[in-house]
């Protein structure tokens, strides 16, 4: 089975509408940073400084992807029923299992996030500092098998930096989010110059970490009570996961589209 051009055009057409619904977020953002402004003022310093460690986190990930490496033997895991062993043949399958694979993946991510943000949230602010470096922790994996369900291969330093460029679309404002979709688009088109010079952007961790953080701001609010931050730790770990898994699909799904799309038009 094979994916039509006109198929794959109407596919196209679902990604584009997502990404101008994106703008409807601007509104609830700016909101979510008031919060943090607030909270800043006294945070514990031990909090304050593990949520800079990840800085240095998410530039240890572009390098050499940290401890967070997905790997492709998981792939028979991925498509049951499927006869694949390698990326390449994954890339080959239709569309429509490669979107399976990642609504699995996704909801099993989901589930995880909820056990994870409650048993962290038991102890409010005293297990925040654990929990936010997890979260992270579990974005980027999550981002890096979604990678792996279309065929990419997120071991190369190239799809790391699409990877943490997902991760910050997730927490950017509305120009933010139009600026990263121009450069997501021609990822794949990029000469060695404009490569160099995403890598440069990237190297500024504190807008991306700092734009993280002030996202988090309003949904950690009150995770930081004892007991009552177990239900809302559960809520807002698997809103992220849904969040950067959602942002995941419709970015790699478009990746995917567009050059199944320039490959038919060249034959």
């Amino acid at each position: 089975m094979t994916d039509s051009t006109s198929w794959l055009q109407e596919e196209l057409k679902k990604v584009e509408v997502w990404e101008k619904c994106q703008s409807d977020l601007w509104f609830w953002e700016k909101i979510g940073r008031w919060p943090f402004k607030f909270i800043d003022k006294w945070t514990p310093i031990f909090i304050q400084n593990k949520i800079g460690s990840l800085l240095d986190e998410l530039g240890k990930y572009v390098q050499t992807g940290g401890s967070y490496l997905s790997t492709v033997s998981s792939l028979p895991s991925y498509f049951p029923g499927e006869e694949v062993t390698t990326l390449n043949e994954v890339a080959k399958l239709p569309l429509v299992s490669m979107d399976q694979a990642t609504d699995k993946l996704t909801i099993n991510r989901k589930r995880f996030a909820t056990i994870q943000g409650a048993s962290t949230g038991i102890g409010g602010i005293f297990t925040l500092s654990i929990d936010i470096p997890l979260l992270l922790g579990l974005q980027l994996k999550t981002l890096q098998d979604i990678a792996i369900c279309y065929g990419y291969n997120p071991n190369d330093k190239e799809e790391r930096l699409f990877i943490v460029k997902c991760l910050q679309f997730v927490s950017a404002d509305i120009v933010g989010k139009q600026a990263i979709l121009d450069q997501l688009s021609q990822f794949d088109n990029q000469d060695d110059s404009l490569k160099r010079e995403v890598l440069s952007e990237l190297q500024g961790w504190r807008e991306v970490v700092f734009s993280y953080r002030d996202q988090f701001g309003w949904k950690k609010l009150f995770q930081i009570i004892p007991i009552a931050g177990l239900i809302f730790g559960a809520f807002i770990n698997r809103s992220a996961i849904n969040d950067i898994a959602e942002a995941g699909k419709m970015l790699y799904r478009k990746r995917r589209i567009i050059e199944r799309l320039n490959s038919e038009s060249e034959n």
